[in-house]
C-alpha cells in the first residue's frame, strides 16, 4: 500500500494498540507529557517469625476538625513496615483500619473533604486493644503532620506516648530536594502517582511509597533521611516576655507562636540543632532583648516531639 504524506505522519504519531501502561509510556516517549498512575497498596509480606529486625509504622487520622483538645477521631489507619538497619524499607507486613462514630454529626465540609459520611460510621468504634497490639513493637510511629496526629493519637491511648515520632511534612527537606511543595498528593505526584487523597489509610499507604523513593541529593531513600532527622536532640529556645514590636523580626526567624494553653510558656519559640542552641541564645540576647536574660530551653528528642507535653 502506498501511503501519502499525511497517511504517513498519522501512522507515526498514532499510539500503539494495547494496555494502558503502553499507551503512558508512548506519551511519556514524546516528552509532551507526564503521566501519573494509580498509585497501588504495597502487597502485604507477613512478618517472618524470627524477625528481629526493625519495625515501623505509619499512622493517619480523620477527624471531625483540628482541635485535638474538643474534635473527634472518624477513621484511623496504621501501617506496619519493616526496615533495615540502613533504614530501608523491606517489607510491609500488616494493616489497621477503623471507622469511629463520633458524639456529634460530622460536618458537611468534612464529608466533602474526605467521603465519610454519618452512615459509615454509625456504630462503629475503634478497638483500642487491638491497636495498641498493632503498634506495641514498633520503633517509630511516622506521620505527615505529627504535630496534628500525635496529639489526636495520645487521646486514644497512652501507648503513644512512649513512641518515638517522625513527622514527613517538617522532616525532609523536600523543595531542596526538588519537590514542588510538601502536601502528601503533591509529593506523591512528583514521583509519579496519583490516590484517593484524605482516606487515612490510602494516605498511609501513599506515605510508604514517598518514603521508599529515592532522593537526588543523597543516596538514601527518602525514609533514611527521615530517620537520621527524628534521631537528632534540637534544643527548644523560648523567646519569653519578648517585645511585642519585635514579633515579625522573631517569625521570619522561623520562631513560631503558643498559645500557652497546651501548659507550655505563652511565648514565641524556635527548635534548633543543638551544636546552634549558644547562637540563637545570643541571638535573643544583643537582637531582641538587647541585655543579659535567662532564656529557657530544653532538649527534645523523637520521643517528645510534636506530643501533649510540647
Amino acid at each position: 500500500m502506498v501511503m501519502n504524506h499525511a497517511q504517513f505522519r498519522t501512522a507515526q504519531t498514532q499510539p500503539p494498540r494495547g494496555d494502558d501502561e503502553s499507551l503512558a509510556r508512548h506519551l511519556e516517549e514524546t516528552g509532551n507529557f507526564k503521566i501519573l498512575r494509580r498509585l497501588v497498596p504495597r502487597a502485604l509480606s507477613p512478618m517472618p517469625d524470627a524477625y528481629t529486625g526493625k519495625i515501623g509504622v505509619i499512622l493517619d487520622f480523620e477527624t471531625t476538625g483540628l482541635d485535638p483538645k474538643k474534635e473527634e477521631i472518624i477513621e484511623v489507619a496504621l501501617v506496619k513496615f519493616r526496615y533495615s538497619g540502613a533504614d530501608e524499607i523491606i517489607g510491609v507486613s500488616s494493616v489497621f483500619q477503623s471507622y469511629n462514630e463520633p458524639s456529634m454529626s460530622i460536618p458537611s465540609l468534612v464529608t466533602e473533604l474526605t467521603g465519610i459520611t454519618n452512615e459509615m460510621v454509625s456504630g462503629q468504634r475503634i478497638d483500642v486493644a487491638a491497636l495498641e497490639a498493632f503498634v506495641t513493637d514498633a520503633n517509630v510511629v511516622i506521620a505527615h503532620n505529627a504535630g496534628f496526629d500525635r496529639k489526636f493519637a495520645e487521646r486514644l491511648s497512652p501507648i503513644f506516648e512512649h513512641k518515638h515520632w517522625a513527622c514527613t511534612h517538617t522532616g525532609i527537606n523536600w523543595r531542596k530536594n526538588g519537590f514542588g511543595g510538601t502536601k502528601l498528593g503533591h509529593l506523591l505526584a512528583d514521583i509519579g502517582y496519583f490516590h484517593n487523597a484524605h482516606r487515612a489509610i490510602d494516605d498511609c499507604h501513599a506515605l510508604i511509597e514517598i518514603l521508599a523513593h529515592p532522593l537526588p541529593t543523597t543516596a538514601c531513600s527518602a525514609f533514611a533521611e527521615l530517620m537520621s532527622c527524628a534521631r537528632r536532640t534540637t534544643v527548644r529556645v523560648w523567646a519569653q516576655s519578648s517585645p511585642f514590636e519585635l514579633k515579625d523580626t522573631l517569625k521570619s526567624r522561623g520562631y513560631r507562636w503558643n498559645d500557652g494553653t497546651d501548659g507550655c510558656p505563652k511565648s514565641w519559640f524556635i527548635d534548633v540543632d543543638e551544636d546552634k542552641r549558644d547562637a540563637e541564645l545570643s541571638y535573643l540576647k544583643k537582637e531582641i532583648y538587647q541585655r543579659d536574660v535567662n532564656i529557657e530551653c530544653r532538649a527534645v528528642t523523637a520521643l517528645d516531639r510534636f506530643s501533649n507535653r510540647g
